[in-house]
């Protein structure tokens, strides 16, 4: 098996089957999930500027096994790269002017591991008790008993889902995808459009 921060050739490739399609434009639950910061994020008061949030299934552990069969899961592998692709390019989204968060269904004390181990500038939510997956009926999957969020990324501006990512393939891509979808859809020109008046 390869190490969890490289990506088998021949993963396969998740399928498109609508799962998300109800996620534009819906408003954010009114919860709270803890962070690996240690505070519990409201999810409906994330501000009006971009948030995003890729929410992921489970990042392994150095030199523990893998959930059975993960591989063959399509859309299953590739969370620590996808972790690390949004680590990589946090200058620049925060530059575009969004916030960013993963999100699991792991427990805090899981998550805070993979926060070090990686040096993640950004905090990871918690979804253990599976409130925000049913609170917006994100599509999941089961390995070995535990319940998973499939791979997928949420843009939020204003309370409300401005777009989503789903389903996201490569992972190790996922956030280079979301820089370009935040350039191409800049707050700044669409301020510029709605008022003209404002200096561009």
């Amino acid at each position: 098996m390869s190490g969890l921060d490289t990506l088998p050739r021949d993963l396969p490739r998740p399928v498109e089957d609508g799962a998300c399609d109800h996620l534009p434009g819906v408003a954010m639950p009114q919860l709270a999930l803890r962070s690996t910061a240690g505070q519990d994020v409201d999810l409906s008061r994330l501000g009006a500027d971009r948030t995003v949030i890729y929410c992921y299934p489970m990042t392994g552990v150095p030199d523990q096994p893998l959930p059975s069969g993960w591989d063959g899961i399509p859309g299953a592998r590739g969370c620590t790269p996808q972790s690390c692709s949004f680590r990589d390019h946090h200058t620049e989204l925060a530059a575009l002017g969004a916030k960013v968060f993963g999100l699991s269904t792991q427990s805090t004390e899981y998550q805070e591991e993979m926060v070090k181990r990686l040096h993640l500038p950004f905090e990871v939510l918690s979804d253990a008790d599976l409130l925000f997956v049913t609170a917006l009926k994100l599509p999941t999957f089961e390995a070995e008993g535990l319940r998973l969020i499939r791979r997928l990324t949420l843009i939020v501006r204003e309370g409300l889902i401005e777009h989503v990512f789903y389903p996201v393939f490569p992972p190790d891509l996922s956030a280079e995808q979301v820089v370009q979808w935040l350039q191409q859809n800049s707050l700044v020109g669409s301020l510029c459009r709605e008022d003209r008046a404002s200096p561009c």
